[in-house]
């Protein structure tokens, strides 16, 4: 059945967030922040790599915009969505930093197509034979590979790469926008899985784009991870995808479990509402999410790591 909009602001409007629920998110907020203001100085003060620095500096601010709108939404529920759809706006914005930073490590974008060219020997889109040792050939994971042939490194494979990942950007930023519309006129039920809203729809939608783009990024993490060991691709990847593509489905996890009434322990009662738990569980994971990054991203620091 669905929850309409005006039956649900006396709900809000009584609720409060738990002090205990404030002061500890706060704690590690302000934890995050110290130590995201931190690494974004020392990269500032060691300006050695400017062309892939100032992408990483989009990635790491993605750390305290998540934190602080976390937390202002754990504070106002009212605010849920629109802090929401903020935090998912510069998400785009940091899908499409790491993805120019990875081009930059290889030189720029001239340089990383003649690299492909190089290691595949050929663009010709021909159809290929599967034989999983030959030289600049990128094949499948299951399920996909029973879908798709192999792709040749080349210009149309980095075209493909490309696209995979920001069409992500993309329909983030639509999806963003359009629930912001929805929202306004109540029909948006962030959380619902109702029909006749449209947040099991974006929901689908947004699924199946991160599929395709973490696809993507594994795919160009195969073809590239020999030429950018100097920077220890693994751990950036990582890293970046368990912010981001994490995040995602932990809410939708969240959402799942309040729906169906598994959410029953004395700390998720106290919270209440699911948007409290999923900016609750935000707001502590910045910590371990920057610290993974500061792992990741300190090789940049060192002029000779590049």
């Amino acid at each position: 059945m669905r929850v309409k909009l005006e039956l649900l602001m006396p709900l809000l409007a009584q609720y409060k967030t738990p002090a205990w629920a404030t002061l500890v998110a706060g704690f590690f907020v302000l934890f995050a922040l110290s130590l995201s203001m931190y690494l974004i100085f020392e990269h500032l003060s060691a300006y050695n790599n400017p062309e892939e620095q100032k992408f990483v500096l989009g990635v790491i601010l993605m750390v305290p915009c998540y934190a602080i709108e976390s937390y202002v939404s754990l504070v106002d529920p009212n605010i849920t969505v629109y802090c929401g759809i903020l935090r998912e706006g510069y998400e785009a914005l940091a899908m499409y930093c790491f993805g120019r930073y990875i081009t930059a490590c290889l030189g720029g974008e001239e340089k990383t197509i003649a690299f492909l060219k190089r290691e595949g020997g050929s663009d010709s889109g021909q159809p290929l034979l599967h034989h999983a040792s030959e030289k600049g050939i990128i094949h499948h994971h299951f399920p996909v590979n029973y879908i798709l042939k192999p792709w040749r490194m080349g210009m149309r494979f980095y075209q493909i790469i490309k696209f995979g990942i920001f069409q992500y950007v993309i329909i983030k930023t639509l999806t963003a926008s359009l629930s912001l519309f929805l929202e306004a006129f109540g029909v948006y039920c962030e959380g619902e899985f109702n029909l006749r809203c449209g947040y099991p729809y974006f929901a689908a939608i947004l699924n199946f784009s991160q599929f395709w783009a973490l696809y993507c990024l594994v795919e160009w993490y195969t073809a590239t991870k020999d030429e950018l060991a100097h920077i220890k691709p693994l751990a950036k990847f990582l890293s970046f995808k368990s912010i981001v593509f994490l995040t995602w489905w932990q809410g939708v996890v969240i959402a799942i479990m309040y729906s169906l009434g598994l959410l029953r322990s004395p700390l998720a009662q106290s919270l209440q509402l699911k948007s409290s738990i999923q900016d609750f569980i935000i707001c502590i994971e910045r910590r371990w999410a920057l610290r993974q990054l500061f792992t990741s991203m300190c090789s940049l620091l060192n002029p000779t790591s590049s």
